[in-house]
């Protein structure tokens, strides 16, 4: 791995740092590293950590791993369950793994592993406070400051913002946002009779509020419940996660971690970088508007952020470094911007006639029947196996 010291300050100054080392920033380190360039990953938490997440690994996230990244599974789905609010159940499966479901400390752990192989180096425990393109504390109009909290500065070629949905380096980027929900999660450990109950299924339930929904992720011993919606519906929001739990028979059982999360999805003219800085993933507002899934836009962003950094790191003066942040702000619009306008679209739908979409996304060659409260407990789901037929899901 190669470094550089400036003249001034004789300092190393690294091709790339990335802030945060979630998938976003774990993906853009390891694209940076295997091409051969000094990376640093700055992380204010330590490894491993939880995060609020279904954990749901669809194929676009499978695709955008690093070659032999075996998935830390804990369940392969082959059978998704639809309800609108809890009623008119319809279990749809399918012969072939649908998705794959993950615990977010052991696969973001193992992502971080991945980048360290390739020649990163990761500092957890630190909190970037700003980033600086202009004054004292930048050597040269190559060279950009990550500065820390506490006053230590790192030095750059190039900068990564991966920093989470609360972004400072997407504050720094000036990224704009036009959607703003809240998520409402619980893990739950049960007995193995209902975990059996659940294995290789999971169910989404269409909410009661505009745009929301909510999910059970069997994942083992443990079953990742959760809701989302609209921000500001916080009250709505948490009688919907706990009717929700109560519906499913699983009140009874105490969560190991309940937690909360704001996602955030970015306008269509939000930019992606400033300079010498690129933002992806919840840091840049990438996401599916209407399922949420986060995973594997940032898999993705990151990639191509680690990408055309290691190009921003090589461009010998502005104009270059415009030339291809410009062309990283096009593969993403042109691929992952594509998506997210289908999911806008989807989301409006969703909204207006979430009976309507229930239909065409499930539709019944029996009879619907609506079912009793209880209908959504895991031992009910058993029945609805036998009259169920192949589909994929909807995100």
């Amino acid at each position: 791995m190669s470094s550089e010291k400036s003249a001034d300050d004789a300092r190393q100054v690294w091709d790339v740092v990335v802030v945060g080392a979630g998938p976003a920033g774990a993906s853009a380190a390891y694209a940076a590293a295997v091409a051969g360039r000094s990376v640093l990953v700055l992380e204010k938490a330590e490894l491993p950590r939880y995060k609020t997440c279904g954990g749901g690994i669809i194929g676009p996230s499978r695709d955008a791993l690093p070659p032999g990244f075996e998935l830390p599974l804990r369940d392969r789905v082959h059978a998704v369950t639809f309800t609108l609010d809890g009623k008119f159940s319809r279990t749809r499966r399918s012969r072939k793994t649908l998705f794959g479901l993950i615990n977010r400390p052991e696969f973001d752990q193992q992502l971080v592993e991945y980048a360290q192989k390739a020649g990163a180096e990761v500092r957890t425990g630190v909190t970037v406070a700003r980033v600086e393109q202009h004054g004292p504390a930048v050597p040269d109009r190559r060279t950009v400051a990550v500065v820390l909290q506490g006053g230590e500065t790192v030095l750059a070629r190039a900068v990564v913002g991966a920093d989470g949905s609360a972004s400072r380096i997407g504050a720094h980027v000036g990224v704009k946002l036009d959607q703003v929900d809240l998520g409402l999660e619980a893990e739950i450990p049960v007995p193995a009779t209902v975990a059996e109950d659940w294995a290789g299924r999971v169910l989404i339930d269409w909410g009661p509020m505009p745009g929301s929904y909510g999910w059970v992720f069997p994942k083992g011993d443990t079953l990742t419940v959760g809701v989302i919606s609209k921000r500001g519906e916080g009250a709505a929001t948490k009688r919907y996660l706990e009717d929700f739990v109560a519906r499913l028979g699983l009140a009874g059982f105490e969560p190991s971690i309940s937690s909360g999360h704001l996602t955030r999805c970015r306008s269509d003219d939000s930019p992606l970088s400033r300079g010498r800085v690129l933002v992806c993933g919840d840091a840049a507002g990438l996401l599916e508007p209407w399922t949420r899934e986060g995973i594997s836009f940032a898999l993705r962003s990151g990639r191509l952020a680690g990408e055309w950094a290691v190009r921003i790191a090589e461009a010998g003066d502005a104009v270059d470094a415009r030339r291809q942040a410009l062309n990283y702000a096009f593969a993403v619009k042109a691929g992952l911007g594509v998506e997210m306008g289908v999911g806008r679209r989807m989301l409006t739908l969703f909204e207006r006639r979430p009976g309507l979409l229930h239909t065409a996304i499930a539709p019944a060659r029996a009879r619907y029947r609506r079912p009793a409260s209880s209908s959504c407990t895991p031992a009910s789901h058993r029945a609805n196996r036998a009259s169920s037929r192949s589909a994929s899901p909807p995100w």
